[in-house]
């Protein structure tokens, strides 16, 4: 049985234990069966052409969680930002942890997805945002949107600026093999309100006893996640993205972004780990004076795989989107940026710019790179560019004039090329903790305890 059949089959036992009169119900069917004539995408799909879906895709993959894993505080708090306070959303295997959470109702309403999805006060609040931005030809989104029972839910009512960020943690505990998750997030960013998010997805060292028992069939776990995120009229959004896993884990993360006039959106992508990563990122622009940000890191090496996949559509005049994404690839690492400006008819007066950077360390690693422009207005200015290329070898020699050892010097100039993106994060704790996983990653001592 094919992993397509296979969840086709287990969407009736999943039913069994949910409420098939609520709007999800129709949802959730609809989903399956449009997922079932699509099927997973293959290397035929120009979109998934550079990405290997193939090799994570294993029949051997369960959606049905065997058992809670708790984790003790002293391996998990590394894991939040430490240093301020915040709203803390905790899911360990795809599962609501209350212990190390820390959410809210006063003022806004911060918590699990699954205790509104249900509920009849927050009927009209689903009814207009719940899976509004889903393309129905995506099947990775059609496949949350069948299975998904958790996730985070964050609804910030107008005029309202949440005073503490918000932190949406996933962990894998390493305590199950073969597990596909499908956690889903649901933000609502009301007229004139302002927030901070920052999700991350984090892993354990895998269970030693999963992978030595000789009669298991052990599959690295699969995150299939969806965030749709509604910011309305003189809002203001920052959302950072940090995926840090093992290579025994590999994410599917699919964001929507819909901005409305006057409205700004910022998301910063920081992607070092994984075996296999593909980002989704759109951004709808359905208003007039909509600012869109978009910027990335990627540091990988061994054989892991990063592929970033962006769309800026802007419908309507005067507005902007700024593309700034940087890639580090080591060992035989490929990378994947496919960046995607459309611009309408009348979407007049449009400042659109998008960056692709990659350094390339080694001989092994490769990089596909393909910013595109779709532009049927006449009256905009729009840019595009991509470089791939290794260390500056003039740089180099400068800094080995200078005394420092040939390691060093090329992990300052590595650390320099990263470090650019991220000027504009506005929490200065969080540009600290990147920094310092950049740090690591390059092999460097900043001057910051690692």
């Amino acid at each position: 049985m094919s992993l397509k059949e296979k969840l086709v089959s287990s969407f009736l036992a999943f039913e069994l234990d949910t409420d098939t009169n609520s709007k999800v119900h129709e949802i959730r069917s609809k989903s399956i069966k449009d997922f079932e004539k699509i099927g997973f995408p293959h290397s035929k799909d120009e979109y998934w052409k550079y990405t290997p879906i193939r090799k994570v895709l294993n029949e051997e993959l369960t959606i049905f969680k065997k058992k809670r894993h708790l984790l003790e505080f002293d391996k998990v708090k590394d894991f939040f930002l430490g240093g301020i306070e915040s709203y803390k959303i905790v899911f360990i295997d795809g599962m609501y942890d209350p212990l190390w959470s820390s959410t809210t109702h006063e003022g806004a309403d911060i918590c699990i997805l699954s205790s509104v999805l249900e509920n009849k006060k927050y009927g009209n609040v689903i009814s207009k945002y719940y899976n509004k931005l889903i393309n129905d030809k995506e099947s990775f989104s059609l496949l949350n949107s069948s299975f998904t029972k958790e996730g985070a839910f964050i609804h910030v009512p107008k005029n309202v600026e949440l005073e503490k960020p918000v932190e949406i943690v996933h962990i894998n505990s390493g305590g199950e093999s073969s597990l596909m998750l499908q956690p889903r997030s649901l933000v609502i960013l009301e007229k004139n309100s302002k927030a901070q998010i920052i999700e991350s997805h984090y892993s354990l060292n895998v269970n030693e006893k999963i992978y030595s028992d000789k009669h298991s069939t052990c599959v690295d776990p699969l995150t299939n996640t969806v965030t749709e995120i509604h910011v309305n009229e003189n809002a203001k959004l920052d959302y950072y993205k940090i995926q840090n896993d093992l290579e025994t884990t590999s994410i599917i993360d699919s964001t929507y972004i819909d901005q409305k006039s006057n409205s700004e959106a910022s998301c910063h992508t920081f992607s070092f780990g994984g075996n296999l990563v593909r980002n989704n990122l759109n951004f709808f622009q359905n208003g007039k004076n909509i600012n869109s940000i978009l910027k990335g890191i990627t540091i990988i090496g061994s054989d892991q795989h990063i592929d970033h996949h962006t769309l800026v559509h802007h419908a309507n005049p005067n507005c902007e989107s700024h593309q700034d994404y940087k890639g580090i690839y080591n060992d035989k690492s490929p990378g994947v940026f496919n960046g995607r400006v459309l611009v309408e008819k009348v979407a007049q007066k449009i400042n659109a710019f998008q960056q692709n950077n990659n350094l390339i360390i080694g001989d092994n690693a490769t990089v596909n790179s393909k910013p595109q422009l779709e532009i049927f207005a006449d009256d905009v200015k729009c840019s595009h560019g991509c470089t791939i290329g290794q260390i500056d070898e003039n740089a180099l020699f400068y800094l080995k004039t200078r005394g420092i050892n040939d390691n060093d010097a090329k992990g300052l100039l590595t650390y320099a090329f990263a470090n650019s993106v991220l000027e504009n994060v506005g929490m200065q704790v969080l540009k600290t903790k990147i920094k310092k996983i950049i740090a690591r990653k390059i092999g460097i001592n900043i001057g910051l305890e690692l």
